[in-house]
Order: structure tokens, then sequence, then C-alpha cells
């Protein structure tokens, strides 16, 4: 049973947007998430489509999302450590949903995942993902970064990769925001994969 303000066709709290009431630029940007080769990962059932409310906003943001995910140089590994320890931060059952099993496609152990999800101690782990997690755990959890997790950051990516992956990790923060605030429900049948 969904909420009963949810929308039984996007499974959150606003419709799906309609190609034919969006202006030229925002029907450029609708192609684009609906494009099995160049769209997101949820199409229209997700953060996309709940952008596509504001079609400028998502025409600025997929630059910078493809910059981030795709352009900064973090391997997918990396990438995808760093998007699930900020899903899991945020507690965010539709962004786990979406990218535990991306993580695992690239090469995430399960082990690592199995970390994350269930908050246990980072020891054992290869330095690259125990200091991603730990990142994640101080940001989100602890609203503190120490001078020690800082430092191992640093040493393991540098200043600029850094930079960009404390960004990526912001940006899917946001993401978790937006889909908390619109209550995006999984799809019907889909397991949470993340405890709450």
């Amino acid at each position: 049973m969904l909420p009963a303000d949810i929308d039984p066709e996007s499974r959150c709290r606003l419709p799906m947007v309609k190609r034919e009431d969006l202006d030229a630029e925002g029907q450029k940007i609708y192609d684009v998430h609906t494009d099995p080769k160049g769209g997101t990962i949820r199409g229209l059932k997700g953060p996309g489509g709940l952008q596509l409310h504001s079609p400028r906003l998502s025409y600025l943001s997929r630059p910078v999302n493809k910059y981030l995910r795709f352009e900064a140089g973090h391997s997918e590994h990396v990438r995808e450590v760093a998007i699930l320890i900020t899903a899991r931060e945020c507690d965010s059952r539709f962004e786990w949903a979406a990218h535990e099993p991306e993580a695992l496609s690239v090469g995430v152990p399960q082990t690592v995942i199995d970390v994350i999800k269930h908050r246990k101690p980072t020891t054992g782990l290869a330095e690259a993902d125990a200091v991603i997690i730990d990142l994640g755990r101080e940001m989100f959890g602890k609203r503190k970064v120490s001078s020690e997790t800082f430092a191992r950051a640093l040493k393991q990516f540098g200043k600029r990769p850094l930079i960009d992956l404390v960004v990526l990790m912001g940006h899917y923060a946001g993401t978790a925001a937006l889909l908390c605030a619109f209550d995006m429900q999984l799809d019907e049948g889909t397991t949470a994969l993340l405890p709450v």
C-alpha cells in the first residue's frame, strides 16, 4: 500500500512529468532522461524525473553530475563506495536500491558493501575503501571530520580528487534529501536492501 499522497505512477508526491507539458529545452532534458544509453540509472522514476519539474535545474545539474560520476578520474569502485556510504548515512533506501547492484557490477566486494550497510568497523578493508567510509560517516554522521581522517583522505586521493569526491558525496546527499522530501517509494516488488 502506498501512502495516500503518493502518485502510483511516479511513486512519489509529484506526478510524472509529461514531455508535451515541457518547453523545447525541457523536452531535450526529458529525452536525455529517457534515453537508455545516456539517461540515469532510474530514468524518470527517481531523482531525474523529480528534477524535471524544474527543467532549468535539471539542465544545469546534469553536466555536474556527469563530471562527478564519470569524468573526475575516480574509479567506478571508488565512486560507488562514496555513493553507498552517502546513501547509508542519509538512510536513503531508494538510492541504496539503485546503487548496491551498481556497486556489485563494478566489482565492489559484498564485504565492503556489508560494512557500509551494517555500519561495521572498517578495520581490515583496503585503505581507499576504509577512508571513504570513515570520511562519509564523519561528514554526515558526526558532522565533523577529524584531522586524522582528513589527513588519510588527502594522502589517499590528493587535493583535487578529494574535493571532487567530497562534492560527489554532497551531491548524493542532496539527492537523498530530494528523495526524502518527495517520499520516493521503491518500485513495487522491490525488496528494501537497506535496513533503517
